[in-house]
């Protein structure tokens, strides 16, 4: 039975969790929100004998999505998400980059496929259902294997908190919708990792996250 496994990448002084997922025995797999720092991702991927099949993003900020075209031209690989309301979000990163006054040079993005809610992405025999959770940007997507009791929430969810909602586009209202009518009843077994810090289970974000408790 193959075995599907995570590789975290902090990258860019945001300290965002770009995501290696793939499976242990064919070592084919994919990577979650490549924020930037192109040379780390790929000595991460080389030094695990990795093939990478594609780049699915979560949302647009440029935290998560700042290296996707490079990363796309470096590995020939197609960039999969989020929804499309986030187009605007992407087609704006190369400004962002330089309002930030970031180091390395950033290119806006245009997906190879935007996805929608309950959309199915797959590698490796590893399939991931997509669900549309805005609150923290209008086009927010999340990934979750049913076989592995796994989400990558991106900025969704944190442990012990919550995405932001003072950015534009940001709902406070909606992302709470989006927790609490997607996430949590898929129960509190499931395990996530998560755009910043560590990750968790959403049955003791359930119990114990202050914008959780009672939802």
């Amino acid at each position: 039975m193959s075995t599907l496994r995570a590789g975290i990448v902090p990258v860019t002084p945001f300290q965002q969790n770009c995501t290696i997922l793939f499976d242990e025995e064919e070592k084919r797999g994919i990577v979650v929100d490549p924020g930037g720092e192109v040379d780390r991702i790929r000595a991460a991927i080389e030094q695990n004998g990795l093939t990478i099949e594609a780049i699915w993003l979560t949302h647009g900020h440029i935290d998560h999505a700042g290296g996707a075209m490079d990363l796309k031209d470096a590995l020939g690989v197609e960039i999969l998400g989020p929804h499309e309301a986030e187009r605007d979000l992407l087609l704006n990163l190369a400004a962002q980059g330089r309002m930030f006054g970031l180091a390395e040079p950033v290119r806006d993005v245009t997906p190879d496929r935007f996805l929608n809610e309950g959309d199915v992405v797959s590698f490796a025999g590893h399939s991931f259902k997509v669900f549309h959770c805005p609150g923290h940007s209008p086009g927010h997507v999340v990934f979750y294997n049913d076989a592995a009791k796994f989400a990558h929430v991106g900025d969704v969810l944190f442990q012990g908190s919550i995405g932001r909602t003072d950015l534009p586009g940001g709902d406070h209202a909606a992302l709470i919708r989006s927790i609490k009518d997607k996430l949590l009843p898929l129960g509190d077994d499931i395990g996530f990792l998560c755009g910043h810090g560590p990750g968790g289970r959403f049955g003791g974000e359930r119990r114990t996250n202050p914008f959780l408790i009672g939802q």
